[in-house]
């Protein structure tokens, strides 16, 4: 088994796992690997190096620590926020209804009282938005990833 880690074209990263190194190669060129946050099929492996051949290299002098605590924070809070966003994604899913395109129309129903209020979820073109938005009702977007909107296997 190969972990690889990769990096979509939003430079969101995680990782794959893959029976080889020409597994990986063949999913990611046939578009079959997506990014768990976007959906992007525009992946790349992120350079790993489990061992360095380092022998008649001349001695770098040592990076201080502070400096390297920042430069790891970075990627380390950026991770934590793709983390979070997911969790908060798959919250919503779990407690709201999928109405579709109805959406719109569900979401007037509720707000003049034609149908009991719930915490709902679709899809509406901007005209919708809009017109919604005139009427009073507020919305808000929501990209969901394609791996969450998938049945897990």
């Amino acid at each position: 088994m190969k972990v690889l880690d990769l990096r979509c074209a939003h430079d969101h990263r995680f990782e794959g796992w893959f029976a080889s190194e020409e597994d990986a190669q063949s999913q990611i060129s046939r578009d079959l690997v997506q990014c768990p946050v976007c959906g992007d099929h525009a992946v790349t492996r992120l350079p790993s190096a489990p061992r360095l051949n380092l022998s008649g290299a001349a001695e770098r002098p040592p990076v201080p620590q502070a400096a390297a605590q920042q430069a790891q924070a970075v990627p380390q809070a950026a991770q934590a926020l793709q983390s979070l966003y997911l969790k908060a994604v798959r919250q919503v899913l779990a407690q709201t209804e999928d109405v579709g395109p109805r959406f719109a129309e569900e979401a007037r129903r509720m707000h003049y009282d034609e149908a009991p209020e719930r915490g709902i979820r679709g899809t509406a073109s901007p005209e919708e938005v809009q017109a919604l938005a005139e009427e009073g009702i507020e919305t808000f977007p929501l990209v969901v990833p394609d791996a969450l909107k998938q049945t897990a296997h």
